[in-house]
């Protein structure tokens, strides 16, 4: 069963993707950058690792693509176990050229704007090859 991690400062927004995704997995909700980075390193450290993250771009304590560099960081660092990246999709109401290139050049997967239907982050999901 497929396990989420839902990243987003907003509780609307972080709830709405979490009913999204509880349909097809268990759904774990940060709301800090932060909070995001020491649940994904617990995760690594547990063995039972996220399957894919959604991650806004805009949280009150980093920026989601300085997020997603941590987390690349701590997969790199971790067991060969984990040697397959976590894949993310980043989150948010900008589609600004330097805020697309800041999240690919950290690694992320695939990318939606707010507000982002069920139909529509279903798909980039699955273009991800997470199932759902």
């Amino acid at each position: 069963m497929p396990k989420f991690l839902v990243v987003d400062d907003e509780l609307l927004s972080r709830r709405v993707m979490s009913t999204i995704l509880s349909d097809f997995g268990e759904v774990v909700e940060a709301e800090t950058g932060t909070q995001a980075i020491e649940l994904f390193r617990l995760s690594l450290e547990s063995r039972d690792r996220f399957t894919a993250i959604t991650l806004d771009v805009d949280l009150p304590d980093f920026k989601g693509h300085q997020v997603l560099t941590e987390i690349r960081k701590l997969e790199q660092t971790s067991s060969p176990i984990f040697r397959f990246p976590t894949k993310v999709l980043m989150v948010t109401s900008h589609a600004d050229k330097e805020t697309v290139v800041a999240s690919i050049q950290a690694g992320c997967d695939q990318y939606v704007i707010k507000p982002a239907s069920p139909k529509a982050v279903l798909k980039k999901l699955q273009e991800m090859g997470v199932e759902v």
